[in-house]
């Protein structure tokens, strides 16, 4: 089979690059461009695409021997995942870049452009399986699955893939890199986004949104506790960071409820109040048997499974979870998945819209939907800064 591996720079990717040419397949490197401003994409271990990255793909082809090239896609990456985020943001939602980017990149644009020189399929360094029947599995690995990040894959894109690390864990992969004698057997993992290399956020939305001061309303009684600079810098769930002038009268902590755009405004309360137990989705990408279907289900990356009944109505998918969940914003995934006897299956995914608590019927953790506004991003540079963290990661990247 005539295989393109992508391959990032990292040690997953060039490992992953390695075994598909030992296993006997046509293999050619391929190093993505991603960023139009390189420097700005990387900050120590944070980020990626620098031309540091290019040149590790490169001396690993050289080791595997394998050709290499690289594909400028730093536009359509641009197009598709930072300005995407930018507007999800601007919306109220809160988006994952690095599942858009396996859909829109990875597995759309390279994978398009691979079928049409005449590859067969492509390989990838993420942490996942394929079973024999097709289906997209959990990795071996817990800490390093990213099976949530791949979920919005269709079929046809799933058949054109290959992922030879499922069945490895990251130490297997590193050991195994340092016996070929690869330099980036070492070389740590990216984290956060990866077109925000200094972790900065709010910062990097301020420079495109702009300063867009609103209030922050306490849900219970509808004052107004404190103000913000832009609605866009808040997500579901979030209690570091708010400033707020009045303390709760019972003295705990507030967080994030709600954010409307439309209004400016961020709602607080409780953490009690963030618990939703119907999600509703839209986008769906279903894999599985039909529904109802009782399956678990993830609701961001690296967050826990609930049990839940899933239904799917036309393009709305509703999961009934049976155990409540806090923190669930929309833009995010919701992802089902199977246990079987080869480990845990995804049945499919779909786009948060929404989540309710069923025994009050009333939003909680309610986020607004609305359609992205125009004219929201500018061409400033990517900026420089420290951003606080905040408890949840809004969509971290792993180096593939």
């Amino acid at each position: 089979m005539r295989v393109l591996a992508a391959m990032s720079g990292g040690v997953d990717s060039a490992v992953a690059a390695a075994r598909a040419h030992d296993a006997g397949h046509d293999v050619t490197g391929v190093h993505l461009a991603l960023a139009r401003n390189p420097q700005t994409y990387r900050t120590g271990a944070r980020g990626c695409c620098t031309l540091e990255d290019s040149r590790d793909a490169r001396r690993a082809a050289d080791v595997i021997g394998i050709p290499f090239y690289v594909w400028d896609m730093a536009d359509q990456f641009h197009e598709s995942v930072v300005d995407d985020f930018v507007a999800e943001y601007a919306a109220g939602r809160t988006p994952n870049p690095c599942l858009r980017c396996n859909e829109k990149i990875k597995f759309t644009a390279v994978l398009d452009r691979a079928v049409a020189l005449g590859f067969d399929a492509v390989v990838t360094g993420h942490h996942a399986r394929l079973g024999d029947d097709g289906m997209l599995r959990r990795s071996v690995d817990d800490g390093k699955d990213q099976s949530y990040v791949l979920a919005v894959l269709t079929r046809a894109q799933l058949d054109r893939a290959v992922f030879p690390l499922g069945d490895s864990t990251k130490a297997q992969v590193r050991s195994e890199a340092a016996e070929r004698g690869l330099a980036v057997a070492d070389k740590p993992d990216s984290h956060d986004i990866c077109f925000i290399a200094d972790g900065d956020t709010r910062g990097f939305l301020e420079r495109r949104l702009g300063s867009a001061p609103g209030d922050i309303v306490d849900a219970r009684t509808g004052e107004a506790i404190g103000t913000h600079n832009g609605a866009y810098a808040y997500t579901i769930g979030q209690r570091k960071g708010l400033d707020l002038r009045v303390p709760a009268p019972d003295g705990r902590p507030r967080y994030v409820l709600s954010i409307t755009p439309k209004t400016n405004t961020v709602t607080v309360g409780p953490r009690e109040a963030l618990a939703v137990d119907v999600v509703t989705a839209n986008k769906v990408i279903w894999h599985g048997a039909p529904t109802p279907v009782e399956c678990d289900v993830q609701l961001r990356a690296h967050g826990e499974v609930v049990p839940a009944e899933v239904t799917i109505e036309g393009d709305t998918l509703t999961a009934r979870l049976r155990e409540p969940a806090r923190g669930v914003a929309a833009g995010q995934a919701i992802v089902a998945y199977r246990r079987d006897e080869a480990g845990d299956v995804v049945l499919g995914s779909a786009t948060i819209t929404a989540g309710v608590s069923s025994a009050e019927l009333e939003p909680a953790g309610v986020f607004s939907a609305e359609p992205e506004p125009a004219g929201v991003f500018s061409a400033e540079p990517e900026p420089a800064g420290v951003f606080s963290a905040e408890p949840e990661p809004v969509g971290g990247v792993a180096r593939a």
